[in-house]
């Protein structure tokens, strides 16, 4: 398949890339900066320097891609709208040239909900986790109401948090629900559920959670 990976020099889009490069995908990073790449994939893959707020810069980037995916988040706990500006770029350049696909990157902590365990549902996640994180989390529930509302085929897909472990050898996942008892997923198993997902149309319009 032909890929572009946006958010592609972070630790999530850096598995993306190495993953799909080993699976025999065509893959196009979009990055500000391609010296932040490791030299190994630079050479392997192609490379688009663009800024994703601007949907006139990624246009050729998305344009006949056979799904596009997106890592992007922003690196401190402040008031943020990278999540929402990147995606309604992305909606709007990939509905330009009839790009349908796009997997986005959100987080688990966002919502509570039945697949919680009493403890997450009530304390941890309300207390704790999602008064951290308030800033970040309204982003992106912002950015995945602007997605459900386009006619892409998106799918979100929900980690917990994020570790720089391997691969495992088992990881869960569930559509439309938190998973019980997952509290870390690694990006390693994130990148492989996700280059997963790309080809599953069963997972159009839906959420996926996915823990190590």
């Amino acid at each position: 398949m032909r890929l572009a990976v946006f958010g592609a020099t972070g630790g999530t889009g850096q598995q993306l890339l190495r993953q799909a490069l080993d699976l025999g995908h065509e893959v196009t990073a979009v990055v500000r900066d391609a010296s932040r790449l490791p030299a190994e994939l630079r050479d392997r893959l192609d490379v688009v320097e663009a800024d994703v707020m601007n949907p006139d810069a990624i246009v050729s980037a998305v344009k006949g891609r056979d799904a596009v995916l997106t890592a992007m988040g922003a690196r401190h706990r402040g008031p943020t709208t990278v999540l929402f500006d990147s995606t309604a770029s992305l909606i709007k350049a990939m509905t330009r040239v009839g790009a349908r696909r796009l997997l986005m990157v959100s987080a688990s902590g966002l919502v509570t909900d039945a697949g919680d365990g009493p403890f997450t549902r009530y304390v941890l996640k309300p207390l704790i986790v999602q008064r951290i994180f308030r800033h970040n989390y309204a982003d992106l529930a912002a950015a995945e109401r602007l997605l459900r509302a386009s006619d892409l085929d998106w799918t979100i897909v929900r980690p917990s948090r994020l570790t720089d472990g391997g691969r495992s050898a088992r990881y869960r996942t569930a559509r439309d629900l938190n998973i019980r008892g997952g509290m870390s997923t690694t990006r390693a198993d994130l990148a492989h559920c996700m280059l997963g997902l790309v080809g599953d149309h069963t997972s159009i319009r839906h959420v996926i959670s996915v823990a190590s």
